[in-house]
């Protein structure tokens, strides 16, 4: 194994759910944070960061980042050693766009780099996972892609989706927060037969949808009921924001993860107006967003 001093990694954010997939299918998009680990001979954790939200990140061992560091280490029974990790943000924090599944990945992989790679990418991935509590986060932001994972007999199985070229996701990023906590909570325990059959034809219906881009597909794929229903009392403006969207051409628009972040998926020719369209529904009621037009991420963890 050769072991290195230092590993400089970009990982992208990611975009769960997609709708009717529920915690079973992500996207990773090309929005990036920037984790830069440096192996000390001796003394103490150091991290810095830079970015807008850097004075919310944790610089001690709480540190999400450095906790999946050290998590790695421990798996393989080595004492992770001192380091200096310098983080720089691009992916806003508590948005639903994958952050803590960036801090992850990015610790795991540093670690697995900077102990010599006893790892492969599948161990690393199923550490991810238990860590996150699921994989729709932290696949493709270690794979890149959009990925759906499935469990199997001896663990999961990932699914590559085919993601059309002409389609664009648009993300309406709002200044206000929301907690994958307080987003489960409002879930009910239970769901009808019914529900179920629904979200079954519809995440069928968008992976053909997001394979060949028929707009038809996607406008009726993209409907969920086992979470937005739920959810969509807890964003603002949530009602206002899709009409714009739709009225200016998306195919449909859904929660980003747990939200707040709103993802609208288009085609080339109207990425353009839905991005207005979102941005003047939000700030209408109020609230300021930064709207984005972005591609699929197709690197992962790099």
């Amino acid at each position: 194994m050769s072991v290195v001093s230092s590993v400089t990694l970009r990982v992208p954010a990611t975009t769960a759910n997609l709708g009717p997939g529920f915690d079973c299918i992500g996207a990773a998009l090309t929005i990036y944070n920037q984790f830069n680990f440096t192996r000390l001979d001796e003394g103490a954790l150091i991290i810095n960061v830079k970015g807008a939200e850097a004075e919310r990140v944790q610089t001690d061992e709480s540190n999400l980042l450095y906790q999946a560091f050290v998590k790695l280490y421990q798996y393989i029974e080595q004492t992770p050693p001192p380091v200096k990790i310098e983080i720089e943000l691009g992916v806003p924090l508590a948005r639903g766009l994958g952050s803590s599944a960036t801090a992850i990945i990015g610790g795991l992989v540093a670690a697995n780099k900077l102990a010599g790679a006893p790892l492969s990418q599948a161990q690393v991935m199923e550490l991810a996972i238990a860590m996150e509590g699921h994989p729709d986060n932290v696949v493709p932001a270690l794979l890149g892609g959009c990925r759906l994972a499935a469990t199997s007999q001896t663990g999961w199985e990932i699914c590559d989706v085919p993601w059309h070229g002409d389609i664009v996701p648009v993300v309406a990023i709002p200044d206000f927060e929301l907690s994958t906590s307080e987003a489960r909570r409002v879930l009910p325990t239970e769901f009808s037969r019914a529900d179920a059959i629904f979200n079954t034809a519809h995440l069928g219906l968008l992976l053909r949808g997001l394979e060949t881009g028929k707009g038809e597909w996607l406008k009726a794929a993209l409907q969920d009921k086992l979470h937005q229903p739920y959810r969509q009392a807890l964003i603002p403006g949530y009602d206002a924001v899709n009409a714009a969207a739709i009225a200016s051409g998306a195919y449909g628009m859904v929660i980003s993860g747990a939200g707040p972040t709103l993802l609208a998926l288009t085609n080339v020719k109207n990425s353009q107006a839905v991005e207005v369209a979102m941005g003047s529904a939000w700030k209408e009621k109020g609230i300021k967003a930064v709207v984005r037009s972005l591609s699929l991420d197709t690197h992962g963890a790099v």
